[in-house]
């Protein structure tokens, strides 16, 4: 990061932020709204204000346009300021909108709700540069500058205008630092030359970029922020730059994570939804998607293509192949999967162990018990020492409501086993292969429920008819 003409900071005003995202996006091909289009499962626009929010901004002005009912919907929640912009006239035409509530003496900032991945310390290094007398731009190079506004400077290398890519001369063309168009400065200049705008230009529409001219005829300096890493200033336009801004966005994200001492079998085949925290000596192989908040305790080993969503895993935990664990809790040295899935509200002892084709739900399961085989559990309170086997589930709905199973510890419960809730197994109990149980069993006894075994003789399997 390049920074140009140092300027005391503005430390007494307040920040107001103006976040453009009224474009269209036709070349999205979708009904969607461009800036709800999900980038790691949130919102392009999503990615912006959470950026603006961590600025301490005392207002975030969002002016929209096309699919606006749409996009207030979304944030309905969120304490933001909206601005229609019902003519798409030019970016100048945009930030217009936002003046009725833009204060005069505030410091403003200008983003894009289609360049989700502009960090909070550019900003703050753009905001750094801004004082009375200063205001500030982040511009980038570019080895190919097409369709960029081209940052003209003087002998001295000082800003004095933005030229649009339709409007350059040939020597102008051939300039690589470019315009990202985030910018900032005391608001009141903006409240003083947004009016000032006119659309004599080959596109025929307001632009921003030309208040640069209206600052240096005004002696306002202007400064500029060069990033040396075009991706944080990349809009999104198509679908083609969304997965290319996706996988950035991704690989990034692995860095940190292996910064941070987790191995990543491939940093390409990772993705991360939400946050992460994890402990020393973390593995996670190929395709692993974690979302939501995800905590990942010491000595942990995730499997590859293997699903997280909002999950708290301890320490020494395996979680085998094809594994989706959603909303839930593992304790220390578990074992899962591969092809488990846990549902939320699952909680799990130290030392449990969830095999393949386990499904399991808004149950407990306490220490030391195993559910290896093809089971379901659904609604259920499990003791530690347990064994279920295979085949066993634990009938939880009757068409209309769900009842509670309880196993009580060192309970065995033998394959093939239907428990019909409301129901409890007592400690120590034994359950007979093949029963269906719908009475409390006791402890310590066996307990089992098959009809007689009948072989008849003389029976002719079936034939297909000619």
């Amino acid at each position: 990061m390049l920074v140009f003409s140092l300027a005391k900071p503005i430390s007494i005003m307040e920040l107001e932020v103006i976040i453009l995202a009224a474009g269209q996006g036709t070349r999205m091909k979708s009904d969607k709204p461009k800036v709800l289009h999900p980038l790691a499962g949130r919102p392009i626009l999503e990615h912006v204000i959470t950026t603006a929010q961590q600025l301490n901004a005392s207002n975030i002005h969002v002016v929209y346009g096309h699919g606006g009912d749409q996009v207030q919907s979304y944030f309905s929640e969120w304490p933001l300021s909206w601005q229609c912009q019902a003519e798409q006239r030019g970016t100048g035409h945009a930030v217009q909108q936002a003046l009725p509530v833009l204060g005069q003496d505030c410091l403003a900032l200008i983003l894009y709700g289609d360049v989700p991945l502009i960090s909070l310390s550019t900003l703050q290094q753009l905001l750094a540069q801004v004082d009375e007398n200063h205001m500030a731009l982040l511009t980038t190079v570019m080895e190919d500058a097409t369709g960029y506004g081209r940052i003209i400077r003087n002998d001295q290398q000082l800003i004095t205008k933005i030229v649009e890519q339709k409007d350059c001369d040939e020597s102008q063309l051939t300039i690589q630092e470019i315009n990202t168009g985030i910018m900032a400065l005391p608001a009141h200049y903006l409240h003083q030359w947004l009016s000032q705008l006119t659309n004599d230009n080959a596109q025929g529409e307001y632009y921003l970029t030309d208040v640069i001219e209206m600052a240096v005829r005004a002696g306002v300096t202007v400064n500029a922020t060069v990033t040396d890493d075009p991706i944080e200033v990349s809009g999104i336009n198509d679908k083609v730059q969304l997965q290319q801004m996706e996988r950035a966005y991704q690989y990034r994200r692995a860095v940190e994570l292996m910064q941070q001492g987790v191995t990543l079998i491939d940093a390409n085949r990772f993705e991360l939804r939400g946050q992460c925290e994890v402990g020393k000596d973390v593995s996670i192989d190929i395709n692993a998607i974690l979302s939501g908040r995800v905590v990942i305790g010491n000595n942990v080993k995730i499997g590859p293509n293997v699903w997280l969503e909002d999950v708290e895993i301890g320490d020494d935990v395996k979680i085998f192949a094809n594994s989706v664990i959603q909303q839930a809790k593992i304790g220390r040295a578990s074992r899962i999967g591969p092809f488990a899935r846990l549902r939320p509200d699952t909680v799990l002892d130290e030392n449990t162990h969830i095999g393949n084709f386990v499904e399991i739900k808004k149950s407990t399961i306490a220490e030391g018990s195993k559910v290896n085989h093809l089971s379901y559990i659904g609604d259920s309170e499990i003791g530690s020492g347990v064994n279920i086997g295979a085949g066993t589930i634990t009938c939880n709905y009757d068409g209309a409501n769900k009842y509670k199973t309880i196993i009580g510890d060192n309970a065995f419960i033998g394959s093939d086993t239907q428990l019909i809730a409301p129901v409890m197994v007592g400690k120590g109990a034994t359950i007979g292969a093949g029963s269906t149980i719908t009475k409390d069993t006791p402890a310590e006894q066996l307990t089992l429920s098959r009809s007689k075994q009948v072989s008849i003789e003389n029976w002719q399997r079936p034939v297909k008819n000619k």
